[in-house]
């Protein structure tokens, strides 16, 4: 089942992304985050953007949300994308599932382009991306520095209908 975020969900939220900030070059964050960060974040976000989640068996095994992708107002109808799936869950359809629910989203939001920022590499995300029709816009290479070796970065954009 796919719901509209709620505060009360940020602890099951940070338990997903602290999986992937301690064990993996997939988040660029090298801190845990607390749970009362993660519930500034959720309601931070949602106030203006899409945000959901995704509960198997009462429990919240993805997310995803939007955010504007820069500041500037003629950026105002492109966002950038973010979507975790919890590593017991990947493969099983909740990533492509709540990006689709995103994407209904924001076309009723009248955005018109979606930005995702993948590390590279990070196979399943790109093969979400792309299988979504998401196509490569850049490639960033040794911008970022975690778990001692430079990490590269590309932009995946979809211009929305």
């Amino acid at each position: 089942m796919i719901r509209k975020v709620r505060k009360e969900d940020a602890e099951a939220i940070a338990a997903i992304y602290n999986y992937y900030v301690v064990h993996t070059a997939i988040t660029f964050e090298t801190e845990l985050v607390s749970e009362e960060e993660m519930r500034e974040r959720i309601v931070r976000t949602s106030t203006e953007y899409p945000y959901f989640v995704y509960e198997k068996d009462g429990f919240i095994v993805g997310y995803c949300y939007a955010t504007l992708w820069k500041k500037r107002k003629a950026y105002c109808h492109t966002v950038e994308s973010t979507v975790y799936v919890s590593p017991d869950h990947i493969r099983e359809g909740v990533g492509t599932a709540l990006m689709n629910r995103l994407t209904e989203a924001l076309i009723q939001k009248r955005i018109h382009a979606i930005i995702a920022c993948i590390t590279i590499p990070n196979d399943e995300s790109i093969a979400l991306h792309e299988k979504l029709g998401f196509t490569k816009a850049s490639h960033f290479r040794q911008v970022g520095w975690k778990f001692e070796r430079w990490l590269d970065v590309g932009d995946w954009e979809l211009v929305l209908k």
